[in-house]
């Protein structure tokens, strides 16, 4: 027996709606779709008449139909958006290659324009070159680190307002499921918000919070939106996956699940500092991290330095592990006289041992040559950082005999030997890589460029880039 759409009763219904369990027709369920969209724009209030508003464009089919709808809505309802794409390519060859060739076919087809920047023009690196030093096993931290900034940067060189990107329900419910299980309690407070970054310069949006990615892609199959639909070739190994397979699990025993962690999270409260919230929540007061801008770059971050920064120093300095690898957490300083003073002798020690090791051998005597010198200060801080380990000492002061070329607060990325290595860059101080890294040793900037952030030191050339001087003129 033929069903009919519940909803004109007149045409044969094609699917059944997995939040409203309608059974609609394809007529019904582009406008059902649309005025949804339209409700959350519109209740959410995300956008204002004349703002420049950047689609965050990947080629896949959330972006896509993002695209197809935005411009849509802003012809049919007058929203007043000055809309164009904008992509990032990550430099994975096989896979966004080729999603890029379909955003340049969605420029034509919804005649809006495309500005596409890449990690190598931002940072120097692509990500197939920092898979090959990283490895599989953390490359996902790498890509959403940059990417993130990578659509600020872009967005702000083009001159947008906003940012909209194409996040569905499936993925906020995922995000919010991985915070729950990190114990991220600052992201799960904030991750299922329809605008991020409110207070910033440029906020994103998520126009698609409440729809589902089953509709999104019966929304593109039905009506034959070109977009790209294969998975990226690291995803595989991102823990995102698993999180996935999970929420669709949770989605055929209970479709309501997907909305319904989504809600969950708009309804945490994150417990207050005072003393009388933390007495009757039973556990301690959660103390968030305060926005502040990093002072190397300027991007927005938490802590002196930002994401970024670290992991492209550690690439920089041949340290790919640098700001990926959790550090011990350190013990209390002991009472003087205790292990703290046997550490100072093993420190002493260790630099006399470190002396030797990189003096150059004496000519004559056995008559073997001389091996070759190794940077002395990067081997001398290794072997504090060892011993700040093994002690667990509260810190590890420099051993002294860092010496030039390499000042003891920079002889390494790390920080282990006690200086603050990123820090004093901005004083002049220009690492030396450990071991140089191939075809990147110009991405270490020098005094006065901001340290090693390639985005700085490429910000000229990054000026003139082709979006850069269309959005100028």
């Amino acid at each position: 027996m033929v069903k009919l759409c519940g909803h004109c009763g007149e045409q044969r219904a094609v699917l059944r709606r997995p939040k409203t369990f309608e059974q609609l027709c394809r007529e019904c369920f582009y406008t059902a779709l649309e005025a949804e969209v339209h409700e959350t724009i519109t209740a959410a209030r995300l956008f204002r008449p004349g703002e420049r508003v950047a689609v965050a464009a990947s080629g896949g089919k959330d972006s896509t139909v993002l695209a197809h709808m935005l411009t849509t809505l802003n012809r049919r309802h007058g929203y007043g958006l000055d809309l164009f794409l904008l992509s990032i390519d990550e430099g994975i060859s096989g896979y966004r290659d080729d999603s890029l060739e379909t955003v340049k076919r969605n420029e034509a087809q919804y005649q809006i324009p495309l500005h596409v920047y890449s990690y190598k023009d931002l940072y120097g690196w692509t990500m197939d070159e920092i898979v090959s030093q990283i490895g599989t096993r953390s490359n996902c931290t790498f890509c959403g680190v940059f990417r993130r900034q990578a659509l600020d940067r872009g967005a702000a060189l083009v001159g947008a307002d906003k940012i909209a990107t194409g996040h569905n329900a499936d993925d906020v419910a995922e995000t919010v499921l991985l915070n729950i299980i990190r114990g991220d309690v600052p992201r799960l407070g904030r991750c299922a918000n329809i605008i991020t970054g409110e207070d910033s310069p440029l906020p994103r949006v998520k126009p698609f919070k409440y729809t589902y990615e089953k509709e999104i892609v019966m929304y593109a199959y039905f009506k034959r939106l070109d977009y790209f639909s294969t998975e990226c070739i690291y995803a595989p190994f991102a823990a995102r996956g698993f999180a996935r397979e999970f929420v669709k699990d949770l989605e055929a025993a209970r479709p309501r699940a997907i909305v319904d962690l989504i809600r969950s999270a708009e309804q945490f409260r994150v417990p207050g500092r005072s003393s009388s919230s933390s007495s009757s929540s039973g556990g301690k007061a959660v103390v968030l991290p305060q926005a502040g801008s990093c002072e190397r770059c300027g991007y927005i971050s938490s802590q002196p330095v930002c994401k970024a920064c670290m992991l492209l120093e550690g690439l920089n300095k041949g340290l790919p592990r640098l700001g990926v690898t959790r550090t011990r957490k350190t013990h209390k300083t002991p009472a003087v006289g205790g292990p703290v003073a046997a550490t100072a002798a093993q420190l002493a020690a260790a630099a006399a041992a470190a002396a030797d090791l990189v003096a150059p051998q004496a000519a004559g005597g056995s008559g073997t040559t001389a091996a070759p010198q190794p940077e002395p200060g990067l081997q001398r801080c290794r072997i504090s950082s060892r011993l700040q380990e093994q002690t667990g000492a509260a810190s590890v002061q420099p051993c002294g005999t860092c010496t030039s070329p390499l000042q003891p607060a920079v002889c390494c990325g790390s920080g282990a030997c006690g200086g603050n290595a990123l820090g004093s860059l901005e004083a002049g101080g220009a690492p030396e890589a450990d071991p140089p890294a191939a075809d990147h040793s110009a991405a270490l900037a020098g005094p006065g460029s901001g340290g090693s952030f390639a985005y700085l030191q490429n910000k000229g050339a990054i000026a003139s880039h082709p979006s850069a001087r269309h959005a100028a003129q």
